[in-house]
């Protein structure tokens, strides 16, 4: 189950995103993504893994999307998957990228580590190399060949916790890379090798 409830943004779709959204769909459909262990690459029993289940708010275009992207036996929705590359997508370009399941899996372990079904806020998720240079010319603090290019970071805000006991929670989990920016009051949460800073 997945709605996407739409705001003033424009679909934004190029024909490379297109592309890469139909290579991962096959994807997808060819292995079918039947054990989560095989995403995060060890033995991840599917009844440890918490539901597949989130909502997004996208904080640029005030799309709302709730999705189940995994079932109770560990398989991955294409057409789930494809609604979460679209509401994740690059704000300023509008270009549509594959977003790595083990980043979805990461936001998904903290946000149930927490208790809670709260809505996730996205600050930024996939970043075109047109935006990401953009924001490097600016001075802002974002890393050149940034993971949010591949698809694989998320900045987050879970409305009602505060971003630091977002930070410790995802520390403990130790899954990926874990960014705090208190001044910005958001996450990041990546699916590279566990740091954090």
């Amino acid at each position: 189950m997945h709605r996407l409830n739409e705001g003033t943004a424009g679909q934004g779709w190029t024909r490379r995103a297109f592309l890469r959204a139909a290579v991962v769909g096959t994807v997808l459909l060819a292995r079918r993504w039947v054990y989560p262990s095989e995403v995060f690459g060890r033995e991840v029993a599917i009844r440890h893994l918490p539901e597949g289940r989130l909502t997004f708010v996208n904080l640029w275009t005030n799309e709302r999307l709730d999705v189940t992207y995994r079932d109770e036996d560990g398989h991955y929705d294409p057409q789930a998957l494809d609604a979460v590359n679209h509401i994740l997508r690059c704000h300023y370009t509008g270009e549509v990228a594959a977003i790595d399941v083990r980043v979805i899996e990461h936001v998904n372990l903290v946000q149930k580590s927490l208790g809670g079904r709260r809505e996730i806020h996205v600050v930024s998720g996939y970043r075109s190399p047109e935006h990401n240079a953009m924001l490097v010319r600016s001075g802002r603090r974002v890393a050149k060949h940034s993971l949010h290019m591949q698809g694989q970071a998320i900045d987050i805000r879970i409305p009602g916790v505060h971003p630091n006991v977002i930070r410790h929670t995802a520390m403990k989990l130790q899954y990926g890379g874990v960014g705090y920016y208190p001044r910005s009051k958001f996450v990041h949460l990546d699916s590279g090798p566990f740091r954090y800073w």
